[in-house]
């Protein structure tokens, strides 16, 4: 049985209009939508980046943050990050945090697709080592924060749109190593 993933249309402002199909909303005149992305770190205070499965439609094979998806419409968006987790990278999230809630971006892919999200950031704690889906993740690696930051300026084509938008969120993590026990 194939399930049917549903994205949140919003307005200009981030109101719901409504909500489409997934499959059917990522296009070349994509409408706005709501999404989510997390940066996973692990108790050394390394970031975990994934790249992308050869087999997705935007941005295949590039380097990307640790996890990112759509929250379904009445489902939290602190339970989709974690729902995605599990899916994606078979983690489980601790100390779950929203540190952007306002990040928004748009890009369009080289296949003429674009991402139009409304995309919260958020930082979480993993409490064990992935086991990515292959669907999903063909690499990953744990790289420090000041790293990522470094690859973002020196490599910005090879990795997510989104990634190389939300740096000036990065420093975000940086706050996460100093407050963790």
């Amino acid at each position: 049985m194939t399930t049917t993933e549903t994205v949140v249309l919003l307005d200009d402002d981030g109101t719901r209009l409504g909500t489409a199909d997934k499959a059917t909303v990522h296009t070349t005149q994509t409408s706005l939508h709501l999404a989510f992305s997390c940066h996973v770190l692990n108790a050394a205070g390394l970031v975990l980046v994934t790249r992308r499965s050869l087999a997705k439609a935007t941005w295949p094979g590039v380097w990307t943050n640790s996890v990112c998806g759509h929250p379904a419409p009445d489902e939290e968006p602190t339970d989709a990050v974690r729902r995605r987790a599990r899916f994606e990278l078979g983690l489980e999230l601790t100390d779950l945090q929203l540190v952007a809630p306002d990040f928004r971006y748009r890009a369009t892919d080289a296949s003429g697709l674009v991402e139009n999200e409304i995309c919260p950031i958020y930082t979480a704690r993993a409490v064990a080592e992935p086991v990515p889906n292959p669907d999903e993740v063909m690499d990953h690696a744990w790289v420090t924060p000041q790293g990522l930051r470094t690859a973002i300026t020196a490599a910005p084509w090879a990795l997510s749109p989104w990634l190389v938008s939300s740096a000036p969120h990065l420093g975000r993590l940086d706050d996460r190593l100093v407050s963790r026990s």
